[in-house]
């Protein structure tokens, strides 16, 4: 075949794309599933896990039992590096279609089992260990799926429009969220706090099996990427995608620098607030209260996901992210004396919270990928936002709840805030602008 025949079969396999709702369905429907499983855990452990695995800590010391069910929840994001590395490595080599079907199945049953699992009355120690096997096998999957569908998402996408097809799968998480919460809100209030403690908290858990049932099919009819297919027929795929990731260190670490105060800002807002909401604040809020004024706010997640995107497209990804930063920073400093028990103040720390949260999360998915060349965009993409989650979010509960029993004071919680922000600033401003990348190389 001559070179101009060759030439011609490249382009007639790049050009081939699926459509704009194929896209769309292909890359947020899986993360808005994975993010719902990882929503379900978030509210259980900050609401029921600690009486249920640590019934004597919690007996002894509410805040104690909280704060160990809270470092079950920080197993699924130790555990993620490794899961962005096995799945960066076959997203890199064998394609972006295969992979994300497989990290969805991991974490869909490990998400089923978690409501199948007895407690410690049960079991004993031996619960604990399976609960963080279970929770360990979610953070594998999550790390493998955000990834490929930003890639999904972003190889499909125009040049001038990659933020905003980035901002696809980045609308699974407040899209996860709202159903997370929202079925816990419905349940709490048919089932009751008493029944939820005992078996309720489950449902949600099991009602995974059907989400994932139905990402399942829409990711087993997607096609693979143009750019990927590209770089197959072009012979540009590693064997050791890992290996040839090495010399990209640099990007990797700036960003999981930048990324790392999303995940802060985020666990603060959705886990921590939720605990110290309902059991610490005086008087507190019921559960069903604060559920439903955080399914209220996250509305402006969703919502400044898409403008920071577009804006994201037109001024740069750099712009963007200093300013939202800069906000959370201003947030930090001044949003945490509105925690009160009043539905107003703490309405203004939600959504002004979830709009910094979303101008931070929505251009994630164009400029971590544009980070990285076409051969190692899986692998280096997966591993700055999974190290970014234990950066960020993995103990981001726990030092919050750490933070508020030693010092008496919400402040420090705002602190908390500042020097992450302060640490995600310094990485932006080493970054290099990639709007305008050339993406297929």
């Amino acid at each position: 075949m001559s070179a101009t025949a060759v030439a011609s079969s490249q382009s007639q396999v790049s050009d081939k794309r699926d459509s704009v709702p194929e896209i769309i369905a292909a890359s947020m429907v899986g993360t808005a599933i994975e993010f719902y499983d990882n929503y379900c855990y978030s509210i259980a452990s900050a609401s029921y896990f600690g009486a249920i695995f640590f019934p004597a800590a919690t007996k002894a010391n509410p805040a104690i039992g909280t704060m160990l069910a809270f470092l079950t929840f920080a197993v699924s994001f130790l555990a993620r590096p490794f899961g962005s590395m096995l799945f960066g490595h076959f997203g890199d080599k064998i394609g972006r279609k295969t992979t994300l079907v497989v990290a969805l199945m991991t974490m869909g049953i490990s998400t089923f089992l978690v409501g199948c699992l007895p407690g410690y009355e049960q079991l004993g120690v031996l619960s604990i260990i399976i609960l963080c096997i279970c929770r360990a096998c979610q953070g594998v999957g999550l790390a493998g799926e955000w990834s490929g569908a930003a890639l999904v998402a972003t190889e499909n996408a125009p040049a001038n429009k990659r933020a905003l097809y980035g901002s696809f799968p980045n609308l699974g998480a407040p899209i996860g969220f709202f159903c997370a919460y929202g079925l816990n809100l419905v349940l709490d209030t048919a089932l009751g706090p008493q029944q939820m403690q005992a078996w309720g908290w489950r449902i949600p858990f099991l009602c995974s099996a059907v989400l994932v049932a139905i990402g399942l099919y829409v990711r087993l009819h997607m096609t693979e990427t143009p750019i990927f297919r590209q770089a197959a027929a072009e012979d540009r795929v590693v064997k050791h995608p890992l290996r040839a990731l090495v010399p990209y260190w640099k990007e990797v670490l700036l960003g999981t620098f930048a990324m790392g105060i999303t995940y802060s800002l985020f666990y603060v807002l959705g886990t921590w607030s939720l605990s110290y909401g309902v059991k610490v604040m005086k008087p507190a809020f019921t559960q069903n209260e604060y559920l439903a004024m955080q399914m209220v706010s996250v509305f402006f997640f969703a919502i400044f996901i898409v403008v920071s995107c577009l804006y994201a497209d037109k001024l740069g990804r750099k712009t963007v992210l200093i300013t939202a930063t800069l906000c959370t920073l201003v947030f930090g400093f001044f949003a945490m004396s509105s925690l009160q028990h009043n539905v107003l103040t703490v309405m203004m720390f939600l959504c002004v919270g979830f709009c910094c949260m979303g101008a931070l999360f929505g251009p994630c998915g164009a400029y971590l990928p544009e980070l990285f060349p076409t051969s190692v965009r899986y692998s280096g993409a997966g591993l700055s936002y999974n190290l970014a989650a234990i950066l960020g979010g993995a103990f981001a509960p726990t030092i919050a709840t750490a933070l508020v029993q030693a010092t008496g004071t919400v402040q420090s919680v705002g602190w908390y805030l500042v020097v992450m922000s302060v640490l995600a600033l310094v990485a932006l401003f080493l970054i290099k602008e990639s709007k305008n990348k050339d993406y297929a190389k």
